[in-house]
């Protein structure tokens, strides 16, 4: 079994792969990292790459992001998003109808899809908030790739 180490030095490796400034990498893992929380799983990436170009952060960087939703985390974050949207919008508990139809299944589906999105929306708000300000200051480090940061300011020094 792989450690949560071995996974975050792998992200760390994808991340310091990736090319462009510190604003676009940071814009667009905080994107990826909230849309990734959100209970929008068949079009995780799509939306996180529609949306980093909307906001001109990072593709690839968005695409990175959504992996914080994984078969360990998405029932932590789909619990969290109903529970939280179900407490947002007063929805009383969910119960399971009397009679197993096909309208009634419809119904409670569409109580619980709206209170997942709401719930979600809220919970990934911080989460990308975070990852923003972490990841703009680790790929603004003169460390990030072994190379001067892209903010840094030119000295001038060619090194001779």
């Amino acid at each position: 079994m792989l450690s949560p180490l071995y996974w975050w030095q792998e992200f760390v490796r994808q991340l310091q792969e990736l090319r462009g400034r510190p604003r676009e990498l940071s814009l667009g893992i905080a994107i990826g990292v909230f849309i990734g929380i959100t209970p929008t799983i068949p079009l995780h990436t799509v939306l996180a790459i529609a949306l980093a170009v909307a906001l001109r952060g990072s593709k690839l960087a968005a695409a990175l992001g959504v992996w914080v939703a994984n078969p360990l985390t998405i029932p932590i974050f789909y619990y969290g998003s109903y529970q939280l949207g179900r407490f947002v919008l007063r929805l009383p508990e969910l119960a399971l109808p009397p009679d197993y139809s096909v309208l009634s299944m419809v119904r409670i589906s569409g109580r619980v899809t709206v209170a997942m999105l709401h719930g979600g929306v809220l919970l990934g708000i911080l989460p990308a908030v975070a990852a923003y300000f972490l990841t703009y200051r680790f790929t603004s480090s003169r460390r990030f790739q072994g190379k001067p940061s892209l903010t840094a300011p030119d000295t001038g020094d060619t090194g001779q």
